[in-house]
């Protein structure tokens, strides 16, 4: 009797040790489980929660530099004195670019700068954007190979009429304009053939807006969100048609943002082919007010 009590006892203490056991690891995978859901809710409320700016608001916030660059190539005799603004010579772009680097620039994309703007999100130290117009293949050749060297992203606002097209200026490809989104830069729009904003009709907002943002996704397999007027030019009273056709943002040059639309023109400026890359960096300071001068 007294040899069945003992086995009777044994049995009942290794099932209490082992109910225990079992419970301890299951109340371990359970707090495992409870924590790493709390994390993602947390990070899900957070975003939910958080409060887009208003306009005065993005209005305040201090500007971040962006440049715009169109073609880069050395002169040739037929240009116009005008059209050196637009030009930049390989050598002295390569220059530009690794002045800032050297100072301490860090390139950022549109997705940081809307965020940055709309909600106070964080911006590397020393932030600026690199933009490229007008699909000119140098942009690609000389411009993203430069960009590479150094770390940098950049933005390449595409005219689409210009895609693939060869002559005097050659215009970059399907597959160029492919492999720089697959490489983490930005695609955006620049209309079909460099319509005057201030100038479209009705039927521009599908040929020179909706049918190049469906092209351009069709070629890169991601969203076009952002957008750059022809020559700088908008017209305040259009700047809402922007948003219900799909863009979070739109940059300008280096005339006045509108306060009321703030987000849709956002300032850039162009780095002139006869600018050192002192002067460029004066520039920027003057224009945007970012860094202290040396």
């Amino acid at each position: 009797m007294n040899q069945h009590l003992k086995t009777a006892a044994h049995t009942l203490l290794s099932a209490l040790l082992f109910g225990s056991f079992s419970f301890a690891c299951s109340g371990n995978k359970q707090k495992e489980k409870t924590t790493t859901t709390g994390t993602t809710e947390v990070a899900k409320t957070d975003s939910t929660n958080t409060k887009p700016a208003d306009n005065k608001t993005i209005m305040a916030r201090r500007e971040v530099p962006v440049l715009c660059y169109h073609q880069i190539r050395n002169n040739i005799a037929s240009d116009s004195k005008r059209a050196h603004d637009d030009i930049i010579a390989p050598d002295k772009f390569k220059e530009h670019m690794k002045m800032l680097a050297d100072s301490g620039y860090h390139t950022i994309l549109p997705d940081q700068l809307y965020n940055y703007l709309v909600y106070g999100a964080k911006l590397p130290e020393k932030p600026i954007m690199i933009t490229f117009d007008d699909t000119d293949e140098d942009q690609f050749t000389i411009g993203n190979a430069t960009l590479k060297k150094y770390g940098f992203k950049g933005v390449y606002f595409i005219m689409t009429v210009s895609i693939g097209r060869k002559g005097r200026i050659n215009y970059m490809t399907k597959e160029q304009i492919k492999q720089l989104s697959d490489e983490g830069n930005a695609i955006a729009s620049h209309t079909y053939d460099h319509k005057n904003f201030a100038q479209f009709t009705d039927a521009d907002w599908t040929t020179q807006i909706d049918e190049p943002t469906k092209k351009l996704e069709q070629i890169t397999g991601k969203k076009v969100q952002y957008f750059a007027f022809p020559y700088g030019v908008f017209k305040s009273a259009s700047l809402h048609k922007l948003k219900e056709h799909g863009f979070k943002a739109a940059f300008i040059l280096s005339t006045a943002r509108d306060e009321n639309y703030p987000l849709y023109t956002i300032r850039r400026i162009i780095d002139p082919g006869r600018y050192t890359a002192k002067n460029l960096y004066f520039s920027i300071n003057k224009s945007f007010n970012k860094t202290k001068t040396k």
